[in-house]
This record gives C-alpha cells, sequence and structure tokens, in this order.
C-alpha cells in the first residue's frame, strides 16, 4: 500500500512542477517528462530481459546446491542465528542457506549472483506465507538486509574513481565500509523493533559483535594495501568464491549421484519465468522515476535543502552530491549516474565527488528491490517494509555525510 502511494506521489509532484515550468515559459517539458516514460519503460523490459541469462544460470546451480542438500548444510550452520532473526522461518529451512548466499554476494559485491540467490529466497519463504498477497516478517526482514546494502568490497565504485583518474581510487574505501555498516545495523535494530525481536539475545549480540570485528579487520586488512594490490586482491577474492561455490555445487550433487545436467535445466527454467515476471514491476517504479526526475522536482528539491542549510549557516558542501543519496533509493543506474556526473563536474578528488561515491556505496536500491524481489512472489501488501527500508537509507546517509567530512573535511 506505500508503494501505492509513493508512486502516485511520483507522478502528481511530477505534473504539478511540469505545470509551474510550463507557466514559466518551457514548452518542452511535458515532452520531456513523457519521452522519460518511454526511456523508462524500455530500460526496465532491457534490464529483466537482460537479468535472463544470470538469473538461468544461478537458479539452475542453486537447484543442483539444493539437491546436493548443500543449501541445507549452510541453513544448519547460520541457524543458531538466522532463528533469531527470523524466528517465523522453521529450523534448518532451505530458504535459510538461500539468504546466506544472497547477503554473502552482496558484502562481497558480486551483484550478479546477489539477484537470483535474492528471488530464490523469496520465492521459498513465499511457500511458508499463509497470505500470498502480503509480505512475511521475514521477508521484511531479509529485504531490509538486502536495502541497507551491506558491500565489504565496492569493486565497481573504486573502479569508476580508477576510470575518472583520482589520485587514489580506495580512499573512499573505508567510508563506504564505514557507513554501509551503519546502515544495515540500523535496519536490523529498527526491523528487529518494530517486529518485537529480542535484540539481548546473546547470540544475536555476539552476531553484531562479530560483524564488527570482521568488517574492522578488513578496514584494517585493506587499509595496509597500495590501490593495485587492493584493486587486485578485491577481483581476484570475489571471483574464486563465486567459481568455488558453482565447482562445490557441481562436485557435491555428482558425489550425491545427482543428475546435475537435469538439475541445472529444472532451476535455469524458473529463471526464465522469474525474470518475465517481474517485467510489469519494474517498469512501474522506473517509469515513475524517471517522470519525476524529467519534471525537475529533484533539482528543485536539491536546491531547497541548499537554501535551508545556507539559511541556518551551515556547510553546504555536502549537498551538491545529495542527487545521489536522493536517487539511490530509486534507480541503482541513476544513482550511478549522478554519482559519474559529480565526479566529472566536480573532480573525483573533490568531497562532492568522493561524497557521492559514499552514497553509492552505503545503501541500496530500495525500491528496485522491493519491486523485484515482493514482485517475483506476487506481494502487494508490503507492510512496514519500506519504512524500515528507508530509515536504513537515512542513517546510512547521514553516516555518510558525517564520514566524509571526518575523513575529507577542510
Amino acid at each position: 500500500m506505500v508503494l501505492n502511494y509513493i508512486w502516485i506521489a511520483f507522478f502528481v509532484i511530477a505534473f504539478i512542477f511540469g505545470a509551474i515550468q510550463l507557466m514559466m515559459g518551457d514548452t518542452t517539458i511535458f515532452k520531456a517528462m513523457v519521452d522519460s516514460t518511454f526511456d523508462s519503460s524500455k530500460t526496465a523490459f532491457e534490464t529483466s530481459i537482460g537479468l535472463t541469462g544470470v538469473l538461468s544460470l544461478w537458479l539452475g546451480i542453486m537447484k543442483i546446491g539444493e539437491k546436493a542438500g548443500m543449501v541445507n548444510v549452510l541453513a544448519r550452520a547460520l541457524s543458531p542465528v538466522f532463528t533469531k532473526l527470523f524466528p517465523d522461518i522453521p529450523k534448518n529451512h532451505p530458504v535459510m542457506g538461500s539468504i546466506f548466499m544472497n547477503i554473502a554476494s552482496n558484502m562481497l559485491g558480486l551483484d550478479n549472483a546477489a539477484t537470483p540467490t535474492g528471488l530464490k529466497a523469496m520465492s521459498q519463504m513465499q511457500e511458508l506465507n499463509p497470505k500470498k498477497d502480503t509480505a512475511t516478517n521475514p521477508m521484511i526482514m531479509f529485504l531490509v538486509l538486502n536495502t541497507s546494502g551491506l558491500t565489504i568490497i565496492p569493486t565497481t565504485i573504486l573502479a569508476f574513481r580508477a576510470t575518472y583518474g583520482a589520485a587514489s581510487p580506495t580512499d573512499v574505501f573505508i567510508p563506504i565500509l564505514l557507513a554501509t555498516t551503519v546502515a544495515t545495523l540500523t535496519g536490523i535494530i529498527i526491523t528487529s523493533l518494530w517486529q518485537k525481536i529480542n535484540l539481548f539475545q546473546p547470540v544475536l549480540l555476539t552476531f553484531i559483535f562479530c560483524l564488527c570485528a570482521f568488517v574492522g579487520l578488513v578496514i584494517w586488512g585493506f587499509g595496509n594495501m597500495d590501490k593495485d594490490t587492493m584493486a587486485t586482491v578485491t577481483g581476484l577474492t570475489g571471483n574464486l568464491i563465486l567459481f568455488s561455490v558453482i565447482l562445490t555445487f557441481i562436485v557435491a550433487g555428482f558425489i550425491k549421484k545427482i543428475n546435475v545436467y537435469d538439475a541445472f535445466i529444472e532451476g535455469a527454467k524458473e529463471g526464465f519465468t522469474t525474470a518475465v515476471r517481474i517485467i510489469p514491476y519494474l517498469v512501474a517504479i522506473l517509469v515513475g522515476v524517471g517522470v519525476f526526475r524529467a519534471s525537475g522536482a529533484m533539482d528543485m528539491l536539491i536546491h531547497g535543502i541548499s537554501w535551508c542549510m545556507q539559511q541556518f549557516g551551515l556547510n553546504t558542501d555536502f549537498v551538491g552530491a545529495l542527487p545521489t543519496a536522493f536517487m539511490k533509493p530509486l534507480s541503482g543506474s541513476g544513482a550511478r549516474g549522478l554519482m559519474l556526473e559529480s565526479m566529472k563536474n566536480y573532480g573525483p578528488d573533490s568531497f562532492v565527488g568522493r561524497l557521492s561515491c559514499i552514497f553509492q556505496g552505503s545503501t541500496d536500491t530500495t525500491f528496485y528491490i522491493l519491486a523485484v524481489y515482493f514482485g517475483s512472489v506476487s506481494i502487494k501488501y508490503t507492510r512496514h517494509a519500506v519504512a524500515c527500508g528507508l530509515l536504513a537509507d537515512l542513517a546510512g546517509v547521514l553516516a555518510a555525510i558525517a564520514i566524509a567530512y571526518t575523513f575529507f573535511g577542510n
């Protein structure tokens, strides 16, 4: 229901801003808005079709792992923690393994693996859902963990900074890691409070402590590497883990005397049908975002915030990077474009350029994820998923600003 109101608001606000600009003499504004609907629809379709191959691959691999018992092994290993965060999921249920693989893929920046495993997890949780059109508590917790976007290795961002000639492309690595950790912990805490999950259970406290310790260890390790070594290690680690998962599942299937080829084909078929099923949801959200942006509403919002900050005598250096922060929950590609635009206009080593990169890496595309994941299982009523996801995003944005001033402020 929340998405319903937000989607309507995109069009209403866009029309109001378009009408204002028309009265001010801009006769092309509505053409630009209409063009954006066609462009966004095309982008949504191309995105979905582009996912087909990746979905088919990874859902095929997941099916092999499921039949070989590897997903159950992961589920049992994670059961002590995940049964606390997802108390409504039966103990040792295979979905625990899918959730782990999705979160691990996100942490390593392996986007191509994260989406298929995430969709698989949603499908398995839907099987446990007594109300097929309404999001369950585990679904919402899972979505918030995704939208808060904990990423240990932001490979793409570092690559873009190197391309744009940053003196030290990896100088945003630690700030991104800190900001995304704040967003993830905030998301867990807020969702747990909403769902009345006791966070003071020893297992959960230990998990949170270990998460912080692991992040600290990664920060220390990568902080002692030069940019070339870091790029090599991140690329090698991600690809090695990815291929190891594929090989492990296939070998496990062979040992279990499973016809791994037939199992792969069975899972791959699910990938195709899933890609087709999410097209309407992608079209809806991307068209709404496109119209909102084309109307000039986003630019007006930025200028308004800048004016307010100036009235209170506050530093406004961060305002130039806000378009990336506002766009990130709506569109990953849009936010990426705004990040690149910031580095181009202000310079990759400017405060705005660096902060845009931190924004890009601190959270994930909340509305895109909600549309794709909930759409894949035909969920209409998302309950508190949007609120918890956006609050985690807000925590990530505020943390990014504070951290940027700490690391790069004058």
